[in-house]
Order: structure tokens, then sequence, then C-alpha cells
């Protein structure tokens, strides 16, 4: 008898959780510019996510003492736990802009006032430079392990002209491989945060005027780029390496395939 009445208990409590999530809505902005958007809006204790509206406006579900997060990219995350008065009336969230810190650049080169010579110096980039030492240096070291002599008695062969040449070609070819593969970012999965900013990016700075053509809202839109990332791997791609025409291209073939699916004409299914 016990435990049934204990096991009762535990029922109602889940279920008393369960059933006392409520929708929270309110207002962002960044108190100066007007509304923020879109932001991207985690609720931790019930791990449910949304975006805001491009009006700055914003729905997600949640309780008493959930914890909630506000997070764009550029602004300062804010965490928010939930009261009673925020259940019972809108928020006002108010996201401040990070700051923008140009580090100092020292330049240990004083200009000669020869416009050819100084801009030839300047121009070339310091990974460059420092590859070009390495060379230099490695080509003028002695080597450490004997070669082996597998060579052609020159008693048998004539002058070699090419001797004591460096193939310059080879060189700056292989300082071309070794500087674009230092540079182009490691592909890897993106994670669930990772993704979401992604595609925060996309509709900040990507132009989806060819959407909204086809009378799609901004719901409608955003479980387009959901398809396009998932079928063109875009995030994974393109997170790191973020260039807007090769990802503007990417969207236009995902959506080729996207009305072949969807009637876009009042965007019934």
């Amino acid at each position: 008898m016990k435990t049934f009445v204990k096991l009762c208990w535990i029922f109602l409590f889940v279920a008393g959780k369960l059933f006392s999530q409520e929708n929270i809505k309110g207002q962002i902005t960044d108190g100066s510019t007007g509304n923020v958007n879109p932001v991207l809006i985690i609720n931790i204790s019930a791990q449910k996510s949304s975006l805001s509206s491009m009006s700055g406006e914003f729905a997600i579900e949640a309780a008493e003492n959930d914890e909630v997060r506000f997070v764009k990219e550029g602004y300062y995350r804010l965490e928010k736990k939930i009261t009673k008065e925020d259940l019972a009336s809108p928020l006002h969230i108010l996201l401040r802009r990070m700051e923008i810190q140009i580090p100092e650049i020292e330049i240990a080169y004083k200009p000669t006032g020869n416009l050819v010579k100084d801009s030839k110096y300047l121009s070339e980039s310091g990974k460059l430079k420092a590859l070009k030492s390495d060379i230099t240096m490695y080509m003028k070291s002695p080597l450490n392990e004997p070669m082996p002599d597998n060579t052609v008695s020159k008693t048998f062969t004539g002058h070699d002209f090419n001797a004591g040449q460096v193939n310059v070609m080879g060189v700056f070819k292989a300082i071309s491989g070794i500087i674009k593969k230092a540079s182009k970012p490691k592909i890897t999965k993106a994670d669930y945060n990772e993704t979401q900013n992604f595609l925060i990016r996309v509709k900040n700075e990507i132009s989806l005027d060819f959407l909204k053509k086809y009378g799609m809202d901004e719901e409608q839109i955003d479980r387009f780029l959901l398809y396009a990332n998932k079928t063109r791997m875009l995030a994974k791609n393109y997170r790191k390496d973020f260039k807007n025409d090769v990802v503007e291209y990417e969207l236009k073939v995902a959506f080729g395939e996207y009305r072949k699916l969807h009637k876009l004409n009042g965007w019934e299914k």
C-alpha cells in the first residue's frame, strides 16, 4: 500500500512538471538601433529552442525556474531564469553588442621612399617570407647523412649545364602547396549550436529575396534552410570558410530540388 501511494505521488509530480509548461513571449532589442533579429533562444532546462522573428519578437515553451539563453553573433550572451511574473507578461530582452578591438600592428620595416622597393617588401606576407627563409636555410645547410653514390662517372658523360642550378618552379610550387594546405580549415561535423549559428549567419548575410518571391514567410524560409543544410551539408562544409557567393549558389541548387517536392504558389504541400 505504501509503495502504491509513493508511486502515485511520483506520477502526480511528473505530470505537474509536464503540464506546467507555458509559452513565454517578448521582444528583443539592443537599446539603440531597434530590434535584434534573428536571435537564437534556447530553453536549457527543457532542451528546446526557437528563433526570433524579423521584428525581434519571440516565443518559446518554458516553465517557472527554467533557464533560458539568448544567443546572437556579435552580442553578449544573456541568460535568464524564468519567474512567475515572466509567465504572466511579455518580456523585454536587451542584448549588448560586443566591443570590437583592432589589434595594434607594428611595422618593423622602415620605408626608404622608393615606391618600387617599399611596395615589393610590404606586399609579401610574413608566412611566405618565413617559408622562403626556411627553404633557403635548408638548401644552404650541410647534409646530415651521406647520399648513396648511384651516378654515372663523369668520364662517360658530357658537361652538365644544369649542375648547381635550383629548380625554382619546383620550390615555389611546394611553397604554394604548403600555404594553401595550412590556410584551408579542416572540415568537421557541425554540432547543434554551430548549425544554428551558421543558419543565423545565412539569414543575416545572404539575400533570400528569391525565396520571398514565391510567397514564403519566415517560418517557411527557416524550414527550407533546414532542408538545404541537411541535403547540401552547408554548416559542415562552409561554417569555417563562409563565402557568400558559394553559400548562395548552394542554396539555389538546393531550392531547385525543393521546388520539385513542394508547391510554392501559396506554399501548399
